[in-house]
This record gives structure tokens, C-alpha cells and sequence, in this order.
């Protein structure tokens, strides 16, 4: 086989058959261990007994006869040495045709180097496995955006930004479990393969269950069946639930997703808000040791107790609209004057919505308790008891974003029922509405086809 120095992958390829012809396996199926990097650095000793890393290799620097890699493991990166005084024939079989990818077990002794930095006096080496692709440039990382979503792998391995994200978010799932724990919720499981698609307005993807031969749908929410967990009995349940939205992406939109949703018995939103608050600035405080940092630039500070604003007031000093007493011809214009999109056939819903996305939400950075929504925001919410306008919901607004949403659940069969009529009429009108501007677009098309034939006969 030809052999291209120029091709990476081909020059690692043969050193992997050299190193088979030499007796070596390149790919063995165990590896042995006595120290992770942090375990070492906590207990490092210059001299002390002799230790065995395994790792990544993500540096290599020659000089001669000796050679200093980096090895990384899930704990961090230490630096081994590596000399053919030391190592003999292994040396000029082995290390020398290590490459920065490569797996490897190093047995050794902790000393300074003459830089004063920590290492490993190796003794022995072993290949666990070789790379035969070379990993993304250390210096620069991964900067392709897509390739950094479609291959997560390279994205960890090449930004550590990355890395410490996803341990983020493993300590703040434990931390909010911790906290649902004690005051007593009960974590539950909920069907991912629903018969009715729930969540609202949402798009839900479809799939098919070929043994019953009929079509289920991937959850969007896992509501209805914690609803109905709590008319069976429970008073406080909560999951850590998988959903799916077949809709668009953005930076707060993603098809697949993860929420927790709770329902506790007997609480109203007052009750709720208090809850999240208190659930919430524990949680920061436990994953990030401190209740202030930055996003973007700009600083957080989850110190209680937390910012909270009316929804129709914000709106109000933002615009100078009052929405609850304003015409939907008002908030359009309103929506326009703010540069959001009012689409022809936008209800009054979706254009206060569009309003305060647009004029309100992108200014509110530190984390704000926004609540008392206008009913027509939430088909599932109660309404306040002074004024049926108003639905007890909150939205918790951090950085601009929505991270959550919770209200009194409505409990009225007969209110509900109604609000779901009017969802319902809603919807119909727009679908009729869509088809009469379609229709005047294909009259108005056709009768600018007739003018131009009129000029061309002309």
C-alpha cells in the first residue's frame, strides 16, 4: 500500500501495522490503574512510590533521546517523561510512534523537573489504543458551529468550555433533585409514547408502533399523565422528563429537549414562586459556590429575594400600552412600532405575546419573577378572583430567556371547557383567514398575468 506523508490518517495507519509486526497490540482489552491526575496532584510526592496513569494524549514534545506528553483523563492532565535510557527498545518501538490522540498506560515515579513543574519519571508504557484521526487543533478548537453540534465528541475533547457545561448541568440536575427531595416530591416516570398529543399548541413529532399497528406521538410535555398521578393520590411528584417540539431552532429552541415538571397539591402560584425561588437560588448556590456571576458580559445575581413585575405593568412601561384595555388594532401597531411581526392572521394572544418578546423580555437580564398574565397567554391557568383578565401564571426571565413557567391549575371543568371552545373558534378563523388571503394572492397574481399578456398582444 501506498503510503502518503501528507495524509495523517495513512501515516497513522502504518504506524499501527508497525507497531503489529513488533509484537504490540494496539487496541488491548484491559487497562490497569492505581492513580487518576487528580488523585496524583492530591497526593503528589517528589520520589514517592510508584503510580500508574492511563489517558489521552494530548501533547507530545521530542528532544532526542526523551519525550514529555501530556496525558489527560477525566480528572485533568498531568505531564509524564518519557526517556530511552530509561525505557530501552520500548522507547524507539513504542514512543516514538505515539501520536496526539493516542490512549496510553504509564507506570512511573512523581518528580520535579528541573522547571519546577510536576511529572511522571515513566518506567513503563503501554498503547491502549490508537487514534487514527487526529483531533481538532488545540490552539484554535473547534470553531465550526455545526460541526461542534453534530460531533459533540470533538466539541468536549476541543473546548473545555464545553466540558465544564455539561458537569454544570450534571451538579445542577443532582442539586434540583436534592431540593424537590426535601420538600418531599416524589421523582416519577412518565410515558415518552403518547396516543394524544399534549402540549398545548405544539407541534408533536409522530411515529408508529408497528405490533398495534397505529400511530403515537413523542411527548411534548409530560402533564397529563403527572395531572393524573396527583388525582390518584400523589400530592408532590416531579420528572425529569425527554420531550420533543417539531418546530423550529434557536438558541432557546432545540426539537429535542429536557424540562422538569412538578405539581404539587394545594399550592397556589404565590405558594409556587416562593418554592422556585427558594429551590433555585440553592441550586446556583451549591453548583457555582457563589450567587453572582456573568452571562454574555453581564452580571447575574440570584441574591433573594428576586426581582418580581407584573406582566401588564412591564408591558405598559415599555410601550405605553395597556393591554388588558387596549384593541387588538392598538397592539398591532404597538408590535409593529417595537419591530416584532404581526402576521395578518395573529390573534390577540399571540400579537400581547409578540409585544412583550419583543419590547420587554430582551431587557430583563437579572432573574425576575414576571406574573399575572392576560387569560388569553394561558388556556390552563386560573383566573385571578378580582379580575377574570387575568390568569395566576409566572414566568421566571433570566438573560432575556424564560426559564419558567408555572401557574393555579385551573380546576374549573366549565371555565375550561369554554377556553378551549375559544381556542378552538380561534383557530378555524385563522385557517379561514390564511385561505381568503391566499385567495386574493392567486386573484392578484392571475390578473397581473392577464396585464402582462395584454402587453405582450399589444
Amino acid at each position: 500500500m501506498q503510503i502518503d506523508i501528507n495524509d495523517e490518517r495513512s501515516v497513522r495507519i502504518q504506524r499501527a501495522r508497525e507497531l503489529a509486526a513488533a509484537g504490540i497490540a494496539a487496541y488491548p482489552a484491559r487497562a490497569v490503574r492505581t492513580h487518576t491526575v487528580e488523585e496524583l496532584v492530591a497526593q503528589f510526592s517528589d520520589g514517592g512510590t510508584q503510580v500508574t496513569l492511563v489517558g489521552r494524549i494530548r501533547g507530545i514534545r521530542r528532544h532526542g533521546g526523551s519525550t514529555f506528553i501530556d496525558i489527560q483523563d477525566g480528572t485533568g492532565k498531568f505531564q509524564v517523561f518519557c526517556s530511552a535510557a530509561e525505557l530501552g527498545e520500548q522507547y524507539a518501538t513504542l514512543v516514538e510512534r505515539l501520536d496526539i490522540g493516542d490512549f496510553v498506560q504509564t507506570t512511573g515515579t512523581p518528580f520535579i523537573t528541573k522547571a519546577g513543574q510536576r511529572s511522571l519519571k515513566v518506567a513503563a508504557v503501554a498503547l491502549l489504543s490508537k487514534a487514527l484521526r487526529p483531533l481538532p487543533d488545540k490552539v484554535h478548537g473547534l470553531t465550526d458551529t455545526e460541526q461542534r453540534y453534530r460531533q459533540r465528541e470533538l466539541d468536549l475533547l476541543a473546548n473545555p468550555e464545553s466540558l465544564g457545561i455539561a458537569r454544570l448541568r450534571s451538579a445542577m440536575l443532582q442539586a434540583l433533585r436534592q431540593g424537590f427531595e426535601a420538600e418531599g416530591f416524589i421523582e416519577v416516570e412518565t410515558p415518552v409514547l403518547q396516543s394524544i398529543a399534549g402540549g398545548a399548541t405544539a407541534k408533536p413529532f409522530v411515529t408508529h408502533h408497528n405490533t398495534l399497528d397505529i400511530d403515537l406521538y413523542l411527548r411534548v410535555a409530560p402533564e397529563l399523565f403527572l395531572k393524573r398521578l396527583i388525582i390518584g393520590g400523589f400530592e408532590k411528584v416531579y420528572e425529569v422528563a425527554r420531550c420533543f417540539r417539531n418546530e423550529g431552532i434557536s438558541p432557546q429552541h432545540n426539537p429535542e429537549f429536557t424540562q422538569i415538571e412538578f405539581y404539587a397539591a394545594f399550592w397556589d402560584y404565590q405558594k409556587l414562586m416562593d418554592f422556585c425561588e427558594q429551590l433555585l437560588v440553592e441550586v446556583v448556590r451549591k453548583v457555582r459556590g457563589s450567587l453572582e456571576f456573568e452571562v454574555d458580559g453581564k452580571a447575574i445575581n440570584f441574591s433573594a429575594p428576586l426581582p418580581r413585575m407584573k406582566y401588564v405593568d412591564a408591558i405598559l412601561a415599555a410601550t405605553g400600552v395597556h393591554i388588558l384595555d387596549a384593541t387588538d388594532v392598538e397592539i398591532r401597531k404597538a408590535v409593529k412600532k417595537a419591530g416584532g411581526e404581526a402576521e395578518p392572521h395573529a390573534n390577540r394572544g399571540k400579537l400581547i405575546d409578540e409585544l412583550w418578546k419583543t419590547a420587554v423580555r430582551p431587557n430583563v437580564h437579572r432573574p425576575t419573577f414576571v406574573y399575572d398574565y392576560p387569560v388569553e397567554l394561558s388556556p390552563l391557568a386560573k383566573r385571578k378572583t378580582d379580575d377574570p383578565r387575568i390568569v395566576e401564571m409566572f414566568q421566571l426571565v433570566i438573560a432575556g430567556a424564560e426559564v419558567i413557567k408555572a401557574f393555579t391549575e385551573l380546576n374549573d371543568p366549565l371555565d375550561q371547557a369554554a377556553r378551549f371552545a375559544e381556542q378552538d373558534a380561534h383557530a378555524k378563523l385563522a385557517t379561514m383567514r390564511r385561505r381568503v388571503r391566499i385567495r386574493l394572492l392567486s386573484r392578484q397574481w392571475n390578473t397581473a398575468c392577464r396585464q402582462r399578456r395584454v402587453r405582450v398582444l399589444a
